[in-house]
């Protein structure tokens, strides 16, 4: 249809419109006696269109598009409600033309101010409510279709949330004060205007701002994690001294967090790093270290592996048992033989396997059980305690080499028997080499039908255990004379226990002694030792010895 106008379209003027029918908007009215302009008689043109000129007249054609639908309305009204009214006629365009009985409007700017409430009392008032019909207009009053908005906004239901919009869905309720009610809050097109908050856009500059700083602070850190160096000291640390107890079994890690733990060095990582590039840093040893604070971690390394800074209690192989304890109570500062006689009284508290107990004429139970290694030993701890440890570190090696499964192969009684081979070879052999062979006359001279000597060892080391000494000048007839079941000389096979305490090559050596029929063997300068198979090689060897000895 045409805008405000009656002419041919696909839908006609509202049916219920009060205002169907009325004279136009320059028609001449009854009661006037010229024509004049419609509302304050402003020439009327139509938007984007050539200025139309004024009609003077109603006109005299008459439209028949709208004959019937007039005839239809003026059976609905009342007369007398429209006193003056009569039928109109329309020209080409649409508008009315000719004369009928119109009361004319008061008010020319206000062209509905007498509008009838309703034609029978119950017709709804379509202009007062706020789903009402938009009024026509004249054309006087026609604004111009207003040019498409280029800074239009989406609304919260185009893609913004209202979040951002600064309201919430009670912001289009009419509250009296509001300043204006529904209009005032719309803009251009019924929509709600939109406010922004302040607060809203810091909200979200924050939390993208804490974002965008958290995942720049982890990945510093990832970064640094992966590729950037540990953090560590500088220098050979401060004055200040710590002691650090290293324990059994304790790997790169367990060390450098010991060390960081009291302030020795900076990060784990950088110790971790600092031993790996240094070719000895494995042979970093269970026990007691006096470090320096504040070291670097390459220093640390380089002391830990200086005897000098290992604070700790070091049993060599081939030491007996007497001079161990003796060693404990110096450390521990305690009374002289505290600790050998915790020993004799708790011994079997002390770990000893099943097969060490128990074993007659022992002078002491747990020789050969003070396993040779490196142990942490500091003031305040008590004398069992270390010597557990020792036993424990013992009873596994000697389950690792398989000492119990090996001994009836051998030709002895059991485990402890070779245990006591092992101890006899540590004390007389000098290399792997010599615990071999050392091993091998043991063997040899413990069969009862051998030709050389009958089923008797004849070990000096022996007598000397029992003694408690180390002398190398001993007679015939001293040996001979003494009964004691340790004197191998006096007493045949094998003494009732081990003399000293074997290191893992003089044990090797007795599961594995060589086959070349060994009898005798002689050191003729403290370092090696020479090896013969009958005693008239032997007594040559010692002829030798012996002159070597005089010409000192």
């Amino acid at each position: 249809m045409t805008e405000y106008g009656r002419g041919q379209g696909s839908e006609p003027w509202h049916p219920e419109d009060p205002l169907f029918g009325d004279g136009g908007w320059e028609g001449q009215q009854q009661g006037h006696a010229a024509q004049q302009p419609a509302y304050g008689g402003q020439p009327q043109h139509y938007p984007q269109q050539p200025q139309q000129p004024q009609y003077g007249d109603w006109g005299t054609g008459e439209q028949s598009g709208y004959d019937q639908s007039q005839q239809q309305y003026q059976q609905q009204y009342d007369p007398q409600q429209y006193g003056g009214q009569g039928h109109q006629q329309y020209d080409e365009n649409g508008w009315p033309t000719g004369t009928h009985a119109q009361t004319p409007y008061p008010d020319p700017a206000d062209p509905y101010g007498q509008q009838a409430v309703g034609y029978d009392g119950q017709q709804p008032d379509y202009y007062g409510t706020p789903d009402a019909y938009p009024p026509p207009e004249p054309p006087s009053r026609r604004r111009e279709e207003p040019e498409p908005r280029t800074d239009w906004d989406p609304g919260p239901d185009q893609g913004e949330h209202a979040f951002f919009a600064g309201g919430d869905d009670d912001d289009d309720s009419d509250e009296p004060g509001d300043g204006g009610g529904r209009g005032d809050r719309r803009s251009r097109g019924g929509k709600p205007k939109k406010r922004r908050s302040g607060c809203a856009c810091l909200v979200v500059v924050l939390v993208f701002g804490g974002g965008l700083g958290g995942v720049g602070y982890f990945g510093y850190q990832f970064y640094q994690d992966r590729f950037g160096a540990a953090p560590d000291y500088a220098g050979d640390g401060t004055s200040e001294s710590v002691s650090v107890t290293i324990p059994k079994g304790a790997g790169g890690y367990a060390i450098g967090q010991e060390l960081k733990k009291l302030g020795v060095v900076k990060s784990v990582d950088a110790f971790v790093a600092a031993q790996s590039q240094n070719p000895d840093g494995k042979k970093i040893q269970a026990g007691v270290y006096l470090m320096k604070k504040e070291m670097s971690a390459a220093s640390a390394v380089e002391l830990m592996l200086d005897p000098k800074s290992q604070n700790n209690l070091i049993v060599r192989e081939g030491e007996r048992n007497t001079s161990v304890y003796k060693e404990i109570d110096k450390r521990l500062e305690l009374s002289a033989g505290t600790t050998a006689k915790a020993a004799k009284a708790k011994y079997k508290d002390l770990g000893l396997p099943d097969w060490a107990l128990d074993q007659p004429k022992v002078k002491d139970p747990l020789e050969g059980f003070l396993y040779p290694s490196s142990y942490g030993v500091s003031k305040g701890q008590k004398p069992e305690t270390i010597l557990k440890e020792m036993v424990a570190r013992a009873s596994d090696t000697y389950e690792e080499l398989g000492l119990e499964k090996k001994a009836k192969s051998l030709g002895l009684d059991g485990p402890w028997q070779l245990l006591t081979v092992a101890s006899l070879a540590q004390a007389e052999g000098t290399s792997h080499d010599d615990f071999r062979k050392m091993a091998e006359v043991v063997y040899n001279r413990l069969k009862p039908g051998n030709p050389e000597t009958y089923g008797s060892l004849e070990f000096d080391s022996t007598y000397n255990y029992i003694k408690n000494q180390s002398k190398i000048d001993l007679s015939i007839a001293e040996l001979r004379q003494y009964n004691n079941p340790y004197n191998t000389y006096y007493v045949k096979g094998l003494p009732p226990g081990p003399i000293d305490n074997p290191g893992a090559e003089a044990l090797k050596g007795a599961l594995n002694p060589t086959d070349e029929g060994w009898y005798y063997f002689i050191s003729l300068d403290g370092k090696t030792s020479k090896f013969t198979k009958t005693l008239a090689e032997h007594e040559k060897l010692v002829d030798q010895f012996n002159a070597s000895r005089s010409g000192d």
